[in-house]
């Protein structure tokens, strides 16, 4: 071998040992290596037996959390006490007004839609309206609005199970060269928001905003304006969420979105975003949504009771959180 190639086996080394030093230090590495060990550990105790049937459901399951994550990752950016409560309740009036107008009529999908979308669109709004003109602490304000968005939608159905129209539930429990169809839309939803956040002048102005408030007015960012479209973004992607949801459940019902208060916020600084804001991180939140299913689902495994499975749930995602962000403050 000749010096030459000597030289260039020396230089290889180096090169993988910092690619590998690099993806180490991403942030939303950690989420994927916890989900992968999980996942490993379930397959233990089940001998290795159900593990495509496990992907499947943990990739159906996340995609729910995913896309709410998404929307509350763009809030979270924005610094230090901005925080959507009012996830779950968007996402249950949106799933039952456009189920209840639809009926049950497979003509009527596209209007059912949009309903569920200019309803989440509605509910930011209001949400904004009452940060902006009230002042009201944006936590404090989607939270109040939460309880109103649910009496709606208690009032809408009176309680009913409203079911929706064969083809969409068929299209949301199906799946597509054995991926779930609402793993696709999930992915869709963050390839999106990556788009946005990392190629466009208002992913900018986010992060921004996040760093440091008073330098992105200096620099002249419309402040109100992007916060509208966060808030907005926000309650549109809870609202699709949750029509999503609905028909992968067989129908609209007053507590399906009861989980996703904390969830949404879990993904979110799980999968690598600053609770402080100013750093985002759309992979981590599909790491991260994969890895909330698949703790639940090994914990199961274990036959552990309730209370167990929610204290050691509890006690992993402390730790999980704690030790990515002792690696990224390092960095």
């Amino acid at each position: 071998m000749t010096d030459e190639s000597f030289d260039q086996v020396d230089g290889v080394e180096p090169r993988l040992k910092q690619l590998a030093s690099r993806v180490v230090h991403k942030p939303w590495i950690w989420a994927y290596l916890t989900a992968a060990l999980t996942f490993g550990a379930t397959m233990i105790v089940s001998g290795g037996s159900g593990a495509a049937s496990l992907l499947y459901a943990a990739f159906t399951f996340a995609s729910f959390a995913a896309i709410v994550g998404v929307g509350q990752m763009f809030v979270i950016t924005l610094g230090p006490g901005n925080v959507d409560l009012s996830i779950p309740a968007a996402m249950t009036l949106a799933a039952t007004l456009s189920l209840k107008f639809m009926g049950g009529d497979a003509s009527l999908i596209l209007p059912g839609v949009i309903i569920a979308l200019v309803i989440g669109l509605m509910c930011g709004v209001f949400n904004f309206a009452l940060i902006l003109l009230l002042r009201i602490p944006p936590i404090i304000a989607t939270l109040s609005s939460s309880f109103l968005f649910q009496s709606l939608a208690i009032w809408s159905n009176r309680g009913l199970r409203i079911k929706p129209p064969d083809p969409l539930a068929d299209f949301a429990t199906g799946g597509t060269l054995s991926i779930p169809n609402v793993a696709l839309v999930g992915f869709l939803v963050a390839l999106l928001g990556w788009f946005v956040l990392e190629r466009t002048i208002a992913g900018r102005w986010i992060l921004a905003i996040g760093q440091n408030t008073r330098a992105a007015m200096l620099s002249g960012v419309p402040l109100n304006g992007v916060r509208f479209a966060v808030y907005t973004g926000s309650a549109v992607l809870a609202a699709f969420a949750g029509f999503l949801l609905a028909n992968f459940s067989g129908g609209a019902n007053l507590n399906m979105g009861a989980e996703y208060m904390l969830m949404s916020i879990a993904v979110v600084v799980i999968g690598g975003t600053s609770i402080a804001g100013g750093r985002s991180n759309i992979p981590g939140i599909w790491g991260a949504s994969l890895f909330m299913f698949l703790v639940v689902s090994m914990l199961n495994s274990y036959g552990l009771g309730a209370g167990v499975r929610l204290v050691l749930t509890g006690l992993i995602i402390v730790l999980v959180v704690a030790f990515a962000s002792k690696r990224s403050k390092a960095i």
